[in-house]
């Protein structure tokens, strides 16, 4: 486990702002007939713009700055020229380097015309990723993370926590230990210490926890093609209360801007 100064942690909110800010900048782009490929042009240059290089791009051979998820793509979803369309979900998730530290964010972007109980999938993963942040604390251990998300996701409304991919730890890398499933059990797992910063991201698919990977290699997506939604955010491990170093207020902000999408809010 690599555990941070304070200045390292003010880095990396930083890194995590600056995405969240890109993810802000594409949220006013997205409608029908836009594309992947073009947001991902618009995300590298934003970046760049502010001092930084793309997280993802070159990541491992991925070729994009973007992961571009729809409707029943999990996670690493290749940005490609199909257009969007009004009943699409699109999870995008995005990483920048800046001064040495990664910032890693995901927000799942609802066009209008989608189905109420895909929207309500959205809201339930949206909520567990706050529940598991208040898991967050020094002195508890990722398995209290994993079971609020879990209790909320998949006992209370019966949806699939994906099990195969998981959160991890942040910093000079963009994935460092420890493993942050989204399930587990009280007590268990590794200990939160201060200095310790994590990467939070419940996926959850609206049916089948079972996922498959396509041929290209990178796109994860539910086994029984039903949607999935993936929210995220960089968390700082404190004594009393988690340091959310995201910001989504900027993405929920912007979202409320644009005719063509909408947004949950939390209701626990």
């Amino acid at each position: 486990m690599i555990y941070k100064t304070n200045d390292d942690i003010e880095l990396i909110r930083e890194s995590s702002l600056l995405v969240c800010r890109t993810l802000a900048e594409l949220s006013g782009h997205i409608k029908p007939g836009q594309t992947g490929l073009a947001l991902d042009k618009i995300a590298e240059e934003y970046i760049r713009d502010h001092g930084a290089v793309p997280g993802f791009k070159g990541y491992r051979g991925f070729p994009g700055t973007l992961c571009i998820s729809v409707n029943e793509q999990v996670v690493h979803g290749l940005p490609t020229d199909r257009p969007f369309e009004s009943t699409d979900i699109i999870s995008v998730d995005c990483g920048v380097l800046k001064n040495s530290f990664y910032g890693d964010v995901a927000f799942t972007f609802i066009l209008k015309d989608v189905d109420p109980r895909v929207i309500k999938l959205c809201q339930v993963t949206k909520e567990s990723l706050y529940l598991g942040i208040e898991e967050a604390t020094a002195g508890k251990r990722v398995g209290d993370i994993g079971y609020a998300i879990q209790q909320h996701a998949e006992v209370k409304h019966r949806y699939g926590v994906v099990r195969e991919l998981v959160g991890h730890g942040l910093g000079r890398s963009l994935h460092e230990d420890p493993e942050v499933s989204n399930f587990g059990k009280r007590g268990q797992g590794v200990l939160l210490k201060e200095g310790l910063v994590i990467a939070i991201e419940p996926m959850v698919n609206l049916g089948t926890k079972k996922v498959s990977q396509s041929k290209d290699g990178w796109t994860i997506s539910s086994f029984d093609k039903l949607p999935s939604a993936h929210y995220e955010h960089n968390i700082a491990i404190r004594k009393g209360k988690a340091d959310i170093l995201s910001d989504h207020s900027f993405i929920e902000n912007s979202v409320k801007n644009n005719e063509f999408l909408t947004d949950v809010s939390i209701n626990f």
